[in-house]
């Protein structure tokens, strides 16, 4: 007859003895499922579960306070932003189309992550359905290359409009637009379509606990205990790949743009310039430089503790989309007097 092992529901992020508060739960299986195998147990009668912020559990409710206010912002943001836009027919115009394909994903996007992490952090409602973990893994991280993507486009966009400025809505025509943001979808779609189907494959024992306030990639991959070379090396290609790519055709752009604004006579004329890409550069800076550090501390910052990669991987998916539209809002003059008037209204309605 199967021995019957207990474990602790939240193990330690190295699979050793946990120590927890009380409130976390044990759960109690057979140890003839110590290779919890997709054939054995399919792929729906299983469950992960989060961990939150690792060493923190007793402050996880606190910590939860601020990203409840990042997501709050999010939503009213990019729902303003996108029905000021839709609403706005003089704001049918590339830059401004660019910007709603952003809020769009950015909705996306945190609502992929925040919800859950919210419910893991406050109500510690750690449970997470493997198929459900699976579905989250990949829109966060396909709406991430889609949100890259767009930087992208919207990089673009500005070189067209600073070097070709009376051909720009001819050359950016909303076909062309559509088009660009078409691949941009499929591009997120066919990359990241694999990470789900690869991690099918994997066999997971013992340690079902994620050291994550999310179902991220490698921190599913880390538990498995068959051979994960192959997703491992599909992950770091897609990331090279994704992020390698975009820096490099968004520096390419704003490189041809500084050469046509430095010969641009008046400094006026070329502050006006510089200006007009003010905003992009912000939301730039604010979506890759958290990325790359939450990426290369993820693989190679042994020395970081780990509760700090993980709030700052929790930020990483929050800030952008919670400050893109104060961006824009307060450095666009077209969207910031367009808030205030929907907002002046509502106000003397």
């Amino acid at each position: 007859m199967d021995r019957m092992t207990s474990i602790h529901r939240w193990g330690s992020y190295n699979g050793g003895p946990p120590s927890l508060p009380s409130h976390y739960q044990t759960v109690q299986y057979s140890s003839s499922m110590t290779s919890l195998a997709n054939s054995s147990w399919g792929l729906s009668t299983f469950s992960f579960y989060l961990l939150g912020i690792p060493g923190l559990e007793e402050s996880q409710h606190w910590i939860a306070l601020p990203l409840g206010s990042l997501y709050f912002l999010a939503l009213v943001g990019n729902v303003t932003i996108l029905f000021i836009i839709r609403t706005d027919t003089s704001l049918h115009q590339p830059m401004y189309l660019f910007l709603a394909m952003l809020a769009a994903i950015d909705l996306i996007l945190a609502s992929s992550t925040a919800p859950k992490a919210l419910a893991v952090l406050m109500s510690h409602s750690c449970e997470i359905w493997y198929p459900a973990c699976l579905t989250q893994m990949f829109f966060i991280h396909a709406f991430s290359s889609m949100e890259s993507g767009v930087l992208v486009a919207m990089a673009l966009d500005r070189y067209v409009a600073i070097c070709y400025p009376l051909h720009h809505t001819t050359i950016l025509t909303p076909g062309i637009i559509g088009r660009i943001g078409l691949m941009v979808l499929a591009r997120g779609l066919i990359l990241l379509i694999p990470f789900p189907i690869l991690l099918r494959r994997l066999i997971f024992c013992q340690n079902l606990v994620i050291s994550h306030a999310y179902c991220e990639h490698m921190a599913v991959v880390k538990l498995a205990c068959s051979d994960t070379t192959v997703n491992r090396a599909y992950g770091l290609m897609v990331a090279l790949l994704v992020v390698g790519f975009d820096v490099f055709a968004i520096g390419i752009s704003y490189s041809l743009i500084l050469s046509a604004v430095l010969k641009v006579p008046g400094r006026d004329a070329r502050l006006k310039a510089f200006g007009t890409c003010g905003s992009h550069i912000c939301v730039i800076l604010i979506f890759y430089v958290p990325g790359m550090f939450s990426f290369l501390t993820h693989r190679f910052g042994h020395n970081v503790p780990h509760h700090v990669h993980v709030l700052l991987a929790t930020l990483y998916l929050l800030v952008p989309p919670a400050l893109n539209p104060l961006v824009y809002g307060i450095k666009t003059q077209q969207i910031r007097q367009r808030v205030l008037r929907v907002f002046c209204v509502k106000v003397w309605a």
